[in-house]
This record gives structure tokens, sequence and C-alpha cells, in this order.
């Protein structure tokens, strides 16, 4: 059997499980810490996982390009390469398709890259190339390769881009090795027209698929059109499956998207927050360069227990003042503590049936913008 995921609870669409693989037990709402490069920036994996972090993310493309999926195979994959030992999701490089548009260069066949990292070399991934990069970095959860659109986007576009990313689909699941512990996810596109996310989410789950990914949304599209298209898609995919939305999000994107059915997140948000002076807080964010934090004894904030809260809100705003690195380690991992301080909270609600009142009570606490903090989420 390859991954196996079990619900354990729902409340309304909300869903509470776990997800069973080669490298342990990921529970589910999952937050994945997002390490591309084979590492979660400024941060240790043990700092990553003392933040109650189960699963990480890292990224194809960029592996690809450096070190090489030879050389990870060859240093016994990404869990020994990263000093990772819990479960991984590798992104495809379909993101990248979209991130990198001026370098690439798509066809049936795949997609051309002219790499930013060696002089301007070509590098040509097929859906295939992508998959068997995957089995060498020994990723958990391997995603199909994709293309990623930029919204606003025209139908004819989204219409081609659907038709392709599913042949593209198909290709990679055949050419998916299949082992106990490991899976492959599809990824649903669609863009913002809600009968071809539905056309791109029967289409993967006819060829079938360990898990299905919601791609191509938080590209460009207002919050309200994002809920929308999840709550289209979730209820066409099959209910014993994991559902993932990829590159997501704010504290309040989560609780949405956990409301209409999604069990896993990721998104660099609170690492690159960390890395520029940014504190997530129950309270809202905190840019701690700001002055009136010089002399402010308190903690980031009071109910955390991470190694920054054992400090004060002055020493934290000193080190970034004074451009010290352990300033951008400490906020890095706060923002991490933060978010699963929120997940862990959301699993446990959807198991009391109690996760409306808790999205409620966040949502209050969050955007009041008192303690300091302030709401950039609005």
């Amino acid at each position: 059997m390859a991954l196996k995921f079990n619900l354990i609870a729902t409340d309304g669409n909300a869903r509470r499980g776990a997800v069973e693989t080669a490298h342990g037990t990921f529970q589910t709402p999952a937050f994945m810490a997002v390490g591309t490069a084979a590492t979660v920036k400024a941060l240790t994996m043990d700092q990553v996982a003392a933040t109650g972090t189960e699963v990480i993310l890292g990224n194809t493309y960029h592996l690809m390009m450096r070190p090489g999926g030879d050389l990870v195979e060859q240093m016994g994959g990404l869990h020994k390469f990263g000093g990772w030992h819990g479960p991984i999701l590798t992104d495809s490089g379909g993101f990248q398709v979209m991130s990198l548009s001026t370098l690439t260069k798509m066809s049936e066949e795949g997609v051309q890259f002219t790499s930013h990292f060696d002089g301007g070399k070509k590098h040509f991934l097929r859906p295939e190339d992508s998959v068997h990069i995957q089995h060498q970095l020994d990723s958990n959860i391997t995603m199909v390769l994709d293309e990623c659109l930029k919204l606003p986007a025209e139908r004819a576009r989204v219409e081609k881009n659907v038709d392709m990313v599913t042949r593209w689909a198909r290709r990679s699941k055949d050419a998916f090795i299949d082992r106990p512990g490991y899976g492959i996810f599809g990824i649903v596109q669609g863009a913002d027209f809600p009968d071809l996310r539905e056309k791109s989410a029967r289409a993967l789950t006819e060829i079938g698929f360990d898990g299905y990914a919601v791609g191509g949304l938080a590209v460009g599209e207002p919050q309200n059109v994002m809920f929308d298209m999840i709550a289209t898609t979730t209820p066409l995919l099959p209910a014993d499956k994991p559902r993932y939305l990829m590159g997501v999000g704010t504290p309040l994107d989560i609780l949405g998207a956990v409301e209409r059915g999604i069990d896993m997140f990721d998104c660099v948000m609170p690492t690159r927050a960390g890395r520029t002076a940014q504190a997530f807080t129950r309270h809202g964010t905190m840019n701690m360069r700001n002055a009136k934090f010089r002399d402010d004894p308190r903690p980031l904030d009071d109910k955390c227990k991470c190694p920054a809260c054992q400090r004060s809100r002055a020493y934290i705003h000193h080190l970034i003042k004074c451009n010290e690195i352990l300033g951008a380690t400490l906020l890095t991992q706060h923002n991490l503590w933060f978010y699963q301080d929120l997940m862990r909270g959301i699993r446990e609600s959807i198991e009391q049936g109690r996760f409306h009142e808790f999205k409620s009570e966040f949502i209050k606490n969050y955007t009041g913008g008192n303690d300091d903090g302030q709401n950039e989420d609005k």
C-alpha cells in the first residue's frame, strides 16, 4: 500500500486526519515548513522539529539545479542529506514555470528552463523527469509536473492549460514507482472558472492518485475567489484521500480553507517574515524594527512557548537593529511555532466539534490589533 490517510473526525466540511508515510505519520490539517533547497532557511532541522512541524516541503526545480538529483541520491536521499527524518513532500517544478516564466519555454513534451544559477545553461524537464528526480530525492509525496498560471487568465488559455496538465498528470502517474509509504498527488487546475475546476478534478480522479492538490490559487485573485474555487473543488475529490492547497498562506486563508475541506498547506510566509523582522502573534503581526519595541519587556506573545518568547521584545528589536543572525533565527522559529500552534488548535477544535467557534475566536483576536499587534490580512 502507498500512503494511508485516516479520517479521524469531521466538523462540517473541516476534516481531522493523519497521513501515514514510510518516514512517519503527520497529523492533518497540517502546515508544511518550506525547505526549498534541503533547508528551512535560518533554522536547523532540530529547531524546525521543535516547532511541532511534522512534514516539510522541498523543491524539485531548485534541487535539480543545485546540487542535482544524482548527488542527493548518492548521499542517501533528501532525508539523510538535509537531516530531516520525517515525511517530505516535493513540489514538482510547476510553480517555477510561472515564477520564472521569462526563463522558460513550454511544449507538449515538457518545459525548458534557462538556468539563473549556472550562466544560462538549458535544462529540459518532462513530467517523467520530474518524477524521476523526486524518486532520487526519496520524497514521500511526489507532485505531478504541471503549469501554474497567474491570474487573471483568459479562458482559452486556461482550457489549454487544463488539458495539457491532465496529460502531464497521466504521464507522471505512469512514471511513478509504487512502494510502501510513498505516494503521488495530482494537481487540480482551472484558474477561477468553476466548470474547468470541475473538469480538471474529474479527470484526475479518473486517473487515480494518492492525494489531490488544489493548485493555481493565491496567484493574484481575491481571497473570496480563492475560497469559491476551493468550495467548488473539494466536494469532487475522494473523501478518503488528503487534499492539499498549494502555496497558502496567511492564518486567515488557512482557516477559510480548512472550513472548505483542505487538509494540507505550505507557504514561505512565516519563514520569510521571520527573516524580514515580522512576528506573527495571536493579536496580529508586529514589525520588530519599530522603535516602540526598543524598551518593551514583554514577550512577542505571552501564550507562546517558543525560544524567542523566552526573551523580551526589546531584545528581539535589538538583534534586528544590529542585523544579528540570531534575530532572524528566533523570529523564524517563533513564526513556525505560531503556525503550528494554530494547526494544533484547529485539529483539537475539529475533534471537539467546535471548529467554527475556534475560528471566530481566533479571527477576533487576530484582527483586533491590540497588544501592539496589527492585522495585515484585512
